[in-house]
């Protein structure tokens, strides 16, 4: 039912766009997403903690994880739409252009400016996408796994182009993310039909199953657990498949990559997770090796590679990079520690993430978002409550005490060691240390700079944005405080069915 409220609004959102006067079509659409997701996470406090079924002839697997996956992403697409829906700091429009289709800097497009035309297609976009997304965790076969990859896929690909500023920027970035987002699919199809050809089947029970009943092939399946693992790597941006990262990070309107940062991220482990520890648990053997090869190498080139960046975008692409590498840590544990463990980083990685690129928006020039470093020197001085809360997600990523991104990293970390991976947490806590000197070289930079004679301004939001970056400052200070209620939810949610 959550995930039937969030497509069926989309749905309706197509309806709107068809048939409703444009006068009124934005605050429709907003009013329509923010009341979906609403009705979604009320259907999942319902369902959490009393149901564990397989439903929908076999195919989606409604437990723990999957509930508590599906009620963090769409607390975190409600922030996101209230980031889509400002108005305020665009001058008569919002982040989007006013129509994709336009070409850019075309006479269409100068007509469609002048009218202050706003862009409203993106939340359907958004609600299919989250569709996808929640479907994504709740796969219970390789079939539906890959459509829901689709599903999430797709609107992003669209989202990634509709920038209101720098268009080609944003459709080359669009264009890059689609080419390579189409070859991690293929991998992954490719993988599953590998998968099917040993198995017979599809569904990730039976494939568990074959893993001890079946003697001989065993080529063929893991050729196809490494395909499949290629799509999955993609999507969460996992070092060698996260070329793709930094540019559509950048290239995309920031309201946007903060979406994809924060709740693709978490869908795409939830699929990462079911997979390999239930069609897959009986393999670990083969590719447990594989996985601290991953690991170790998304920490490394994230935290190095973040070091030379001078775009805060690119930065914080980095930085998601690494965070991969993070999570990864613990997840060659397999067991529930493990995954619980997981489930509260991602959830806590997400609001922060959120909250910071949000932040982004905010800090502008002549040409749009001022994004270059250099150009946030003195922020402190001109706007020290934006400033300061920037930090305090600079400051949450790092690992900081009294930060829930402290509590994430011991916990992943206390998940690796109790496993057995004592090698990736020494490698964990040393980019952990390289990482807070990038991190804290920006709050330095905007609290003991300078700012410019022709420095960028602070745009005064609408509340939209304003409770939106207020919730993620919040959430971030009272979960590095008082982790103990979400930490309780992670490990009672901490079960696959089977």
């Amino acid at each position: 039912m959550p995930m039937i409220i969030v497509l069926s609004a989309g749905v309706i959102g197509v309806l709107v766009e068809a048939f409703m006067p444009r006068r009124y079509r934005h605050v429709t659409q907003v009013a329509l997403a923010l009341v979906a997701f609403v009705a979604a996470f009320v259907q999942i406090l319902r369902l959490a903690g009393e149901t564990e079924l397989i439903a929908v002839s076999g195919s989606v697997a409604i437990d723990g994880p999957a509930l508590f996956l599906q009620g963090a992403i769409v607390v975190l697409a409600f922030v996101s739409v209230l980031f889509f829906a400002e108005r305020k700091i665009e001058a008569g429009g919002n982040a989007f252009a006013p129509s994709a289709s336009s070409l850019p800097g075309s006479e269409e497009e100068r007509i469609l400016v002048r009218d202050r035309v706003l862009q409203t297609e993106v939340y359907p976009l958004t609600m299919f996408s989250v569709g996808g997304m929640m479907l994504f965790p709740a796969a219970n076969d390789l079939l539906v796994m890959f459509i829901a990859l689709e599903v999430l896929s797709l609107p992003l690909y669209l989202l990634c182009g509709m920038a209101r500023r720098r268009r080609l920027l944003s459709q080359e970035a669009a264009l890059k993310y689609f080419l390579l987002g189409a070859f991690a699919s293929a991998f992954f199809l490719f993988g599953a039909a590998f998968v099917y050809g040993y198995a017979g089947s599809v569904r990730l029970s039976e494939i568990d199953a074959a893993l001890t009943a079946r003697v001989g092939q065993e080529g063929l399946l893991l050729a196809g657990v490494g395909l499949m693992a290629v799509g999955l790597l993609f999507k969460i941006g996992a070092v060698p498949f996260h070329a793709w990262t930094p540019d559509v990070y950048q290239g995309a309107p920031t309201q946007v990559t903060g979406f994809m940062a924060a709740c693709t991220k978490l869908a795409a482990f939830g699929a990462l997770l079911r997979l390999f520890y239930v069609a897959l648990g009986g393999l670990r053997t083969d590719w447990q090796p594989m996985m601290w090869a991953v690991a170790i190498a998304t920490m490394v080139v994230g935290i190095v590679v973040a070091l030379t960046q001078t775009d805060v975008k690119r930065m914080l692409a980095y930085s998601s990079i690494a965070h991969a590498g993070f999570i990864l840590t613990a997840f060659v544990a397999v067991d529930e520690l493990a995954l619980s463990s997981i489930l509260f980083y991602l959830a806590t990685y997400g609001i922060m993430t959120l909250g910071a690129f949000a932040v982004v928006t905010l800090v502008r020039d002549a040409g749009g978002e001022a994004t270059h470093l250099s150009k946030w020197a003195g922020l402190g001085k001109r706007s020290p409550i934006l400033a300061a809360t920037f930090g305090l997600f600079l400051l949450a990523m790092a690992g900081i005490p009294l930060t829930s991104g402290f509590v994430g990293k011991l916990t992943v970390f206390n998940a690796a060691f109790q496993g057995g991976a004592m090698p990736l947490v020494i490698v964990g806590v040393l980019t952990s240390a390289v990482a807070a000197f990038f991190y804290v070289r920006v709050i330095v930079l905007m609290f003991f700079s300078e700012p410019a004679a022709e420095g960028p301004t602070v745009a005064v939001p609408s509340p939209w944005t304003t409770v939106g970056i207020a919730v993620g400052a919040a959430a971030t200070i009272v979960l590095g405080i008082l982790p103990g209620p979400l930490l309780d939810l992670a490990e009672n949610a901490a079960v696959f069915i089977r």
